[in-house]
């Protein structure tokens, strides 16, 4: 969900003090329902926790880029994940300001109760002005990089190859299953509500060091990478691990901030494949431990040991 226009907000209004932050998980009320062997239903009131999926503005230099819908945690990491995923910024350094707030349903034009929050960001005037080019020959962004786009030309897909690290073998299968099998522990927000997908980074003996969370993939990927950024570790030897397939946009984005290895519970699709090699980006899909497979650098010139 995504728009490129105007803040609609005026650049005065203030938001309420007692406007609280949307939480990540919601409880909600159910009748759960059984169905007996003798025909008769058996119905019995509940609650169920789930994940909350709520509107976040991003604002660049005080015009509103995207309207994404995610969980609101680590508000602060996705502002910079995305910045950084979609070549707003260069850099951590190009990002002098992050500063997110809560807006209720009213003042955004929103139904009753779809509360939503605002993220500000102050960038290097360079990448505004690029941003502000972008945005003349486009109608619109999201998380995915393609929806919006209004040609071929624009769909961003040619990226520069990554460089060669002399490490990069040593992200092997035991490490992707290792990393793989400790990601669903550390899924506290998926543990209680189901639905919320995981993005993690691993060093390079598959020990995972952060996971974040969120509804959307890319959300959750976007998180990651601005936690990295935001403790100066991007860059660093390993690999990031996500509970999802690994489809383009996904590896787009490892590509763009450097990251040069990806692995995926699910199976990647023949795009993401392909943009992998195009960026040498070292792809692992299907990883169901001991199991994992290798779809790029070409399996056929690169063999694997314990795929």
């Amino acid at each position: 969900m995504n728009a490129t226009t105007e803040d609609p907000r005026e650049s005065g209004a203030a938001c309420p003090a007692t406007v609280p932050v949307p939480a990540a998980l919601r409880a909600i009320d159910v009748t759960r329902l059984q169905r007996h062997d003798d025909g008769t239903v058996h119905a019995q009131p509940g609650t169920q926790v789930l994940a909350s999926e709520v509107p976040i503005a991003l604002v660049f230099n005080g015009i509103s880029h995207a309207v994404m819908m995610g969980t609101p945690a680590n508000i602060e990491d996705f502002a910079l994940g995305f910045a950084l995923t979609e070549g707003i910024v260069d850099s951590r350094a190009d990002c002098y300001g992050i500063e997110a707030r809560p807006v209720a349903a009213e003042a955004a034009g929103l139904p009753a109760g779809v509360d939503a929050i605002e993220v500000r960001l102050e960038v290097a005037s360079r990448c505004f002005a690029r941003l502000k080019d972008r945005r003349r020959s486009m109608s619109g962004r999201t998380g995915c990089g393609v929806c919006g786009v209004d040609s071929f030309a624009a769909l961003d897909l040619s990226l520069p190859a990554l460089p060669a690290h002399g490490w990069i073998s040593r992200v092997d299968a035991g490490a992707v299953c290792a990393a793989i099998s400790a990601l669903a522990p550390l899924q506290q927000l998926n543990a209680q509500a189901g639905a919320v997908h995981a993005a993690g980074w691993a060093r390079l003996d598959g020990q995972l060091t952060d996971v974040l969370e969120d509804v959307g993939r890319h959300n959750a990927l976007d998180k990651l990478v601005g936690r990295m950024a935001r403790t100066g570790r991007l860059g660093e030897p390993g690999f990031a691990v996500l509970s999802s397939r690994g489809s383009h946009e996904l590896v787009r984005k490892c590509a763009r901030v450097g990251i040069a290895a990806l692995a995926t519970i699910s199976a990647p699709t023949a795009m993401g494949v392909q943009m992998a090699e195009l960026t040498g980006l070292r792809l692992w899909g299907l990883c169901r431990p001991p199991r994992a497979v290798l779809y790029a650098p070409c399996p056929q010139a690169m063999p694997e040991r314990g795929t």
